[in-house]
């Protein structure tokens, strides 16, 4: 393909006439100007100038090649205007994947509070609990809940939050099978929890002490669903390991009641993982900052002081 520049040199010396008023305007030295033009003839094969100490001339070729180059450049620079107008105002499509659970409670506010302040925007939502591929679906960016250690990956993470968890059952449902009074018991009671790497379904418990405990069970409901395990909870179906975000509600109105008070449980992460940083175009940037401000602003309930970050716990909206 041939150098653009040498077709934009070429429109410049017509449109002013000549090579010295031409490096005038461009602060491009004639000479220079005079073989860039002259390359161009001699890869197209035809003269596009008549050119001596005295006379300058554009020749019938010459005429209508300056026509198409002056319509590539009027392209080039509307394409560029494109670019600066993204750049400098928020528009265009954000596409975002996020937890089921998180769109009522935290994202939705977000999503149509940003809208209102940016007409120009448009957000492609999907709403699953399903692992998307941010880079092979198209996808800007994706918001997901899990346990540290986050994943290990080309993709940008920024956390939002970091939030405490607590079993929790039902009244009636701990009316029937008792309430536990150590991490142990709590095998012998129906379980409801998101899918573990290798089926590893254990509850990781921090006792009064600082001390682990881990205590296997085997689960009658496995979802990613953080709202049906919600709700198996409060149907007295079993109990649930749930972030406060999805059930503090539920706690003070004493539709739920959670288990082993003075145990606590590994801190989860709600973050969002893009491609990259460079390249943002406002729309993107200024939503992530949108999401950063508001779980600034909202803070759920704090994370426990002393559990560690614990990998292989449950892993939600990944």
């Amino acid at each position: 393909m041939r150098d653009l520049n040498d077709l934009y040199y070429f429109a410049q010396v017509v449109e002013h006439g000549g090579f010295a008023a031409a490096e005038r305007a461009l602060g491009v030295p004639k000479s220079t100007l005079s073989r860039r033009v002259s390359m161009l003839e001699d890869q197209l094969g035809v003269r596009l100038l008549q050119r001596s100490t005295r006379r300058f001339a554009v020749t019938d070729v010459g005429r209508t090649y300056h026509a198409h180059c002056l319509a590539m450049i009027a392209e080039a620079e509307a394409a560029q205007e494109v670019v600066d107008r993204t750049r400098a105002e928020p528009q265009g499509t954000v596409r975002v994947s996020c937890p089921t659970a998180l769109v009522p409670t935290r994202v939705g506010s977000v999503v149509t509070r940003y809208m209102a302040q940016h007409p120009r925007v448009t957000i492609r939502l999907e709403a699953s609990n399903r692992r998307v591929d941010v880079i092979e679906e198209g996808y800007d960016l994706a918001i997901r809940v899990r346990m540290p250690p986050l994943e290990d990956s080309d993709l940008i993470v920024k956390v939002l939050e970091s939030h405490g968890s607590a079993l929790v059952a039902s009244p009636a449902f701990l009316d029937r099978h008792g309430r536990p009074a150590t991490p142990e018991e709590l095998s012998a009671l129906p379980a409801a929890d998101m899918p573990r790497t290798g089926g590893d379904y254990v509850w990781r418990l921090y006792g009064p002490d600082g001390i682990l405990r881990t205590v296997p069970h085997q689960p009658r409901l496995i979802t990613e669903d953080m709202a049906l395990l919600r709700d198996a909870a409060l149907s007295g179906v079993a109990i649930a390991q749930l972030p406060h975000f999805i059930i503090d509600n539920y706690l003070a109105q004493g539709m739920l009641e959670a288990l082993l008070p003075g145990w606590t449980l590994p801190a989860g992460v709600v973050h969002a993982v893009f491609p990259s940083r460079r390249g943002l175009v406002p729309a993107v940037r200024g939503f992530i900052d949108a999401l950063a401000a508001e779980f600034a602003e909202r803070p759920t309930t704090p994370c426990p002081a002393n559990p560690a970050w614990i990998g292989g716990g449950p892993s939600l909206g990944l």
